[in-house]
Formats: structure tokens, C-alpha cells, sequence
């Protein structure tokens, strides 16, 4: 698959698949091609040239209701957060509902019970039912990062994307959100997609690692067969032993 912008490649002869329940960390630094990647996996960007397949569909080629219809079994996290500081947790989790209900909505009385208590249940699972009613700007950036994982979840996505979803939090804040969607990922069978630029949390939290530069894939291997040092060749471009693990 390849994507350009004009005169610049940003994706160059992109291939790969990930296997359902698969937590894959896509590594590289800024301007490797991570994000356009993700977004291409949401239907957010089409591909120059090439598909690209998501729980057995051409995204490509899907428009409308059948595009949506595939968005509503893809969740999305950003490395911004993406919530409305004005507005509590609860309400802000309540939006991860919207792509299923018609109409627009006017404060939280507007959401149906069922969305209401299902968003309750997920501020629960990420440890923020006691922040309910909190305005979201009041809360720390990992708890932030918290509520947006909780507004994902609202969907009962199949695949999770995250989009260097720890980026802008400090290490521990950044420990909590990895360790987050690890085990709920593994608890709900999620294919995650999570781009980073930290090797030790690629190494650390996931299953596999993917590499990007300057667009096109210069590593994939699972992390038993690597160590710091060849995964960081992702950004050197130099090659590095693999980790050899002698019985």
C-alpha cells in the first residue's frame, strides 16, 4: 500500500497483518508514517495505490453507511485526548455512543439510560467512576487519557487504534494507560494498533513490533527477538543484532 501527498510519499510499499487479539506497537519517530497508517486502518485517508483490509473489508471502497457502519467496530484514541473540557467524564464517554443514535444530543439527560450506565460501567473499568461528574478539564492529562480509553470502549470496538496515546504524560501516568490497554485488550480480545516512539514501551507492553521510516517498514519481528539495541536501528537505520536466547 502506498500514500502520497502530492510529491511526498508518506507510505511506500506498506504490507503487514496483524492477527485478531494481536497488541502491536508501530514504532518510529515523528513523521514515519504512524499516524497516516492509523488513519488509513479508520477509513480517515484512502491509499494512493494498494488496500487495506479491516475485519475482512476493503475500506477503501466502502462509503456512507457501510464506512460507519465499520468505524462503529474500530476505536480510536489520540494522543491529545480529544474531550470537551467543559462537559464531566461521563458525558464525555457518552459521546463514544453518538455513531449508534440518531439525533443530536444536548447535555447528559440527553443519552438513552442504556448509553448512560454503559459509559458508568467503563469510567469503572478505567478507574475513574469516582470522577463521573468531573469536568474533564479539571482532571490530570492520565486521567484524561483514561476517559478517552473509556469513550472507545462505549463502542465494544473489535480493533483498538491508539495513536501515541502516552506521548504527553508523564512516566508513571504513561505506565497506567500502557498497562490499561494491555489488559483490557486481552481481556476483550482486542486487536490493538498503538503507534509509539518510545522503544521501551513498545518492548515492554506489546506483542510485536512494526518499524516505519520514512514511510515504508524496516522492522517486524515479535519482541522475543528483540532487545533495545535492534529495536532502536528502527531509528538509526543501522543494522543490530537480534536478542539470541540460548537454552
Amino acid at each position: 500500500m502506498h500514500k502520497d501527498f502530492g510529491d511526498v510519499r508518506a507510505l511506500d510499499d506498506v504490507g503487514f497483518e496483524v492477527a485478531a487479539g494481536e497488541f502491536v506497537a508501530l514504532l518510529g519517530l515523528s513523521g514515519s508514517g504512524k499516524s497516516t497508517l492509523l488513519r488509513h486502518v479508520d477509513g480517515l485517508q484512502q491509499a494512493s495505490s494498494g488496500t487495506v483490509e479491516v475485519l475482512g473489508q476493503d475500506v477503501g471502497s466502502l462509503r456512507g453507511r457501510s464506512l460507519r457502519a465499520l468505524r462503529r467496530r474500530i476505536g480510536f484514541v489520540f494522543q491529545q485526548f480529544h474531550l470537551v473540557g467543559s462537559l464531566t467524564a461521563l458525558e464525555n464517554v457518552c459521546t463514544g455512543a453518538l455513531g449508534g443514535l440518531r439525533g443530536a444530543r444536548l447535555g447528559l439527560l440527553s443519552y438513552p439510560k442504556r448509553v448512560r450506565h454503559a459509559a458508568l460501567d467503563q469510567l469503572e473499568r478505567v478507574g475513574l467512576a469516582d470522577c463521573a461528574l468531573q469536568r474533564a478539564d479539571t482532571l490530570s492529562g492520565g486521567q484524561q487519557q483514561r476517559v478517552a480509553v473509556a469513550r472507545a470502549l462505549l463502542q465494544r470496538p473489535e480493533v483498538l487504534l491508539a495513536d501515541e496515546p502516552v506521548a504527553s504524560l508523564d512516566p508513571d501516568s504513561a505506565a497506567q494507560v500502557m498497562d490499561l490497554l494491555a489488559e483490557i485488550g486481552a481481556q476483550d480480545g482486542l486487536t490493538v494498533l498503538c503507534s509509539l516512539h518510545q522503544v521501551e514501551v513498545a518492548l515492554h507492553w506489546s506483542h510485536r513490533v512494526v518499524g516505519l521510516r520514512s514511510g515504508g517498514v524496516v522492522l517486524d519481528e515479535p519482541v522475543e527477538s528483540l532487545n533495545r539495541e535492534s529495536a532502536m536501528a528502527v531509528y538509526s537505520g543501522i543494522s543490530a543484532p537480534r536478542l539470541a536466547v540460548a537454552g
